[in-house]
């Protein structure tokens, strides 16, 4: 009974295209890799149980072919189901449901400013924060999200899927993170990661379907901005720093000491940038806002400008010309005015230092 149920949920997320690997009997984590892989390390690429068909390396190892599926469940009943994420171009909020104190309040809502006097009496769980993101942003709570298939964990928590409509590779986090995270107490499972399959039984409970939702609907775009802002997405290739454009240096040149021709200067500077908003792409908008960011770097350290007004100059330009591409603009931005801080640009000689 238990082998013909594997097998079966193991079928049945292969035929929707999601590769599965087993997950150890009775737990949450992949098989064990065989003695030869444990005792000498290697990388999945470099492993031979692979292409042999075996299932060293967790989700590394995950398949469609469902010969290799009935084997690897036919000959282990009790292993569980996982499915790789990144393969399967799913993108999973795991909620938790894990009771606890909050963390410092700028970890709650990463990127989010939670004012002293707004009362956190009663946040304890993860629930609760992607419910205060949501309505922040004035769209649906994703975990009531009826129409995409959810998941209700033995824990309490909730698994809410969704499937990626693009090629971006979104990247997995934990909400407990210090660095990259949605949401205090809300992981992401995408890329490099993957997710229990429904209706999967350890030793805590079965992972049972919410609803009559059996597929993931696409990921909504609201929640793929707020992916991107708070960094599940790649870093971009930040490119070097260039040299002060000709444009630039005669801008400072004319704006000579007066403080009350700054406007043109900026205006000058950020002219490159706001020429890219006349195309999606194919604009050079990574070179532009670094020469910008650069020039603008240089100004600051040469006494001449506020760091805090160029960057905010950089980023307003930077948005309003590719909106929703505001962590690779900060990238960038911060990029050119870290390596034109190095070096003043002064108006007497428009020449570095």
């Amino acid at each position: 009974m238990v082998a013909a149920r594997s097998l079966a949920i193991a079928g049945w997320c292969a035929r929707r295209g999601w590769p599965v690997h087993p997950l150890a009997a009775g737990r949450k984590t992949p098989a064990a890799n065989c003695g030869e892989c444990r005792e000498h390390t290697h990388s999945p690429a470099q492993c031979p149980c692979l292409p042999a068909g075996r299932w060293c390396h967790g989700f590394h190892a995950a398949t469609l072919d469902q010969q290799r599926i009935t084997r690897w469940w036919g000959a282990d009943p009790d292993l569980g189901v996982g499915v790789a994420c990144g393969p399967a171009g799913l993108v999973v909020i795991d909620i938790d449901a894990h009771s606890a104190a909050p963390p410092s309040r700028h970890r709650i809502l990463p990127g989010i400013t939670i004012g002293d006097h707004i009362d956190l009496a009663g946040l304890a769980n993860g629930f609760h924060t992607l419910a205060v993101l949501a309505a922040l942003r004035g769209r649906p709570n994703p975990a009531d999200d009826t129409a995409t298939l959810r998941v209700r964990t033995p824990s309490g928590g909730l698994h809410v899927w969704y499937r990626s409509t693009d090629n971006r590779r979104w990247q997995c986090s934990s909400g407990s993170s210090q660095g990259r995270a949605l949401a205090w107490q809300v992981d992401v499972r995408a890329h490099g990661g993957y997710i229990i399959a429904p209706g999967t039984t350890t030793r805590h409970g079965t992972y049972t379907p919410l609803g009559d939702a059996r597929e993931p609907t696409p990921l909504p775009a609201w929640l793929a901005q707020e992916l991107e802002r708070t960094g599940h997405l790649p870093a971009p290739t930040v490119p070097a720093p260039r040299p002060v454009p000709p444009r630039a240096q005669q801008a400072v040149l004319a704006a000579g000491g007066g403080r009350a021709r700054l406007s043109h200067v900026l205006a000058a500077i950020l002219a490159p940038v706001q020429e890219c908003g006349r195309a999606s792409e194919g604009t050079g908008f990574s070179d532009a806002l670094n020469r910008a960011a650069y020039t603008l770097g240089g100004l600051v350290a040469a006494g001449r400008l506020l760091q805090d007004e160029a960057e905010q100059a950089l980023r307003e330009t930077a948005t309003a010309v590719r909106p929703g591409q505001e962590r690779r603009a900060e990238q960038i931005i911060r990029s050119g005015m870290t390596e034109g801080l190095k070096r003043p640009l002064h108006a007497t000689s428009g020449r570095r230092q």
